[in-house]
């Protein structure tokens, strides 16, 4: 199964080390971060969660839950998350799905024939809180996440979700952002008080409308 950005993303339920779960319970309105890992007691994967944990209070203030996915069981999960909480210097309070039947891996295509017949791709997936998929990223083994890219991807989510403006290249929280072509610039200048600066025609910039 391929999910496309945009899709429903499937509800599923699942044994965490949390306890157990249903999806969209579990987010209620809230904003969503789902990413696996191809197995617990992986290196990279450990910098992974440890730094989503030390990161738990970032995702909280956007109103994000956050939950990570092995096929691995519960159990080698509990003995990861005390070497995770050891190493990392933090306290992991997340669930981690056990998905060792694979089939919530499958739903989410996380399984990439040519990378292993098996294992977990390293995916991300940012959800709504109308379950849309907004954002997926799959990286290779070899390369951690950038934890501090997907905060700022949910910032600019949910700011565009609100007003009728993009976020520019390397834009940051605070930043001015791209009045979208869809409003015209006589719009613009009345949708935006703090004024609207013309570059070109189709690229006009205006201080982020909730700062």
């Amino acid at each position: 199964m391929s999910i496309r950005l945009g899709d429903i993303a499937p509800n599923f339920k699942a044994k965490t080390s949390a306890g157990d779960i249903d999806f969209y319970e579990f987010l209620g309105d809230s904003w969503g971060v789902l990413f696996s890992h191809p197995a617990d007691y992986t290196p990279v994967c450990t910098t992974e969660l440890g730094k989503t944990a030390l990161l738990q209070g970032e995702f909280e203030k956007r109103n994000v839950k956050v939950l990570a996915l092995s096929v691995d069981s519960l159990g080698k999960h509990e003995g990861w998350i005390k070497d995770i909480n050891e190493t990392q210097n933090t306290h992991v309070g997340f669930p981690i799905v056990a998905d060792e039947d694979k089939s919530i891996a499958n739903a989410y295509g996380m399984i990439h024939p040519n990378a292993s017949e098996t294992f977990t791709v390293r995916s991300l997936f940012i959800i709504g809180p109308d379950k849309k998929v907004k954002l997926m990223i799959t990286y290779p083994a070899s390369t951690g996440r950038n934890f501090y890219e997907v905060l700022r991807v949910i910032d600019s989510l949910q700011l565009t979700a609100q007003y009728s403006v993009a976020t520019p290249a390397d834009w940051k929280d605070g930043e001015d952002v791209i009045v979208v072509p869809a409003v015209s610039t006589e719009d613009a200048i009345q949708k935006f008080p703090k004024g609207v600066n013309v570059v070109k025609p189709y690229l006009r910039y205006t201080p982020q409308p909730n700062k």
